[in-house]
């Protein structure tokens, strides 16, 4: 269960990572209306006023590749029991954790921040949970 858990986290923050990267890349190269999405919906590029960029493409490809692709790789990585599984799931944990920190620099809030905030702290609790780090049932503290 503790196994499971963890895994259903980390597919529901890679699969919209590395698609919501690659829709700011491809918009940012393309264009939202070749992506077919209302200009009305595109991403404003007044939300990156006070940031290092001036396009979604750099912080498309880091959410895409960094926050995404970790997030993959410790999914297959847990999938098949790999040793590494372990480090790869706290790494996808603090790499959304620092993700939204920095986003809530420059970004302002959105329910999405707490959301995905909620969701590193619960890859980072099921794996406490599943390397026995910590157990439900201990009151002595």
């Amino acid at each position: 269960m503790r196994r499971a858990s963890l895994l259903v986290v980390l597919g529901l923050v890679a699969l919209p990572s590395i698609i919501g990267g690659k829709v700011m890349v491809v918009g940012t190269l393309l264009g939202p209306e070749r992506l077919g999405i209302p200009s009305g919906m595109a991403l404003p590029l007044e939300l990156l006023q006070g940031s290092p960029f001036s396009t979604y493409l750099v912080p498309g490809l880091l959410l895409a590749l960094i926050v995404g692709g970790i997030h993959l790789g410790a999914f297959i990585l847990l999938i098949r029991r790999h040793p590494w599984a372990p480090l790869a799931s706290a790494t996808a944990g603090f790499s959304i954790l620092i993700w939204i920190f920095i986003q809530m620099v420059f970004v302002p809030f959105s329910i999405l921040q707490a959301v995905y905030f909620a969701a590193g702290l619960a890859e980072l609790g099921f794996l406490l949970l599943l390397l026995d780090l910590i157990d439900r049932q201990d009151r002595r503290m």
